[in-house]
């Protein structure tokens, strides 16, 4: 059986590589929402119970990788798309981070670390592309659209890692935080 470090490293693996496979099929399909760059996000939920399982720096593992990865994959490694998914990523799994202390407490629940995730993306991805293209204009007409959007996306994306939070819970996984 393996034990400790490895076991912790062979799970992180794993998440890692379900991320990137969302991620690259999630980019095979066309988005549902006529928004540019709105998409479902679902990459999130192994980020998210990432950091429930292992901690924020495992979330952030996962995050980074996926995007890394994922950008290979998908053919956008260092172009526009990678910058934004890579900056979103990273910036909301943080923001998920500082939310999760409140959720180890029991003041939220893991929906709310979600949205927080969620809205946290679109805002960076929405300066990033506005600094990026020089046009502010961007920001104010598609942040409306795009929070909206992260309202249902976040909610599933919690309610999904709070079903996986259970299942983990019955197969024996230790989770990083403990009632």
């Amino acid at each position: 059986m393996i034990k400790g470090k490895t076991f912790k490293m062979v799970y992180l693996a794993l998440l890692v590589a379900f991320a990137v496979a969302v991620h690259t099929v999630e980019a095979a399909i066309p988005a549902p929402i006529p928004v540019p760059g709105a998409k479902l996000g679902l990459a999130n939920i192994i980020t998210l119970f990432a950091i429930v399982l292992y901690g924020y720096r495992s979330g952030l593992v996962v995050a980074s990788l996926r995007s890394i990865i994922g950008s290979f994959l998908v053919g956008n490694f260092m172009g526009f798309g990678f910058y934004l998914s890579f900056s979103g990523a990273v910036l909301s799994c943080l923001a998920m981070a500082l939310f999760i202390n409140l959720y180890k407490r029991r003041k939220i629940t893991l929906i709310s670390v979600s949205l927080a995730g969620a809205v946290t993306f679109n805002i960076v991805q929405l300066v990033l592309a506005s600094i990026l293209v020089q046009n502010f204009i961007l920001f104010r007409g598609y942040l409306p659209f795009l929070l909206l959007l992260a309202v249902p996306t976040g909610i599933f994306t919690g309610m999904v890692t709070i079903y996986l939070e259970e299942i983990a819970g019955r197969v024996g996984l230790q989770l990083k935080h403990s009632f």
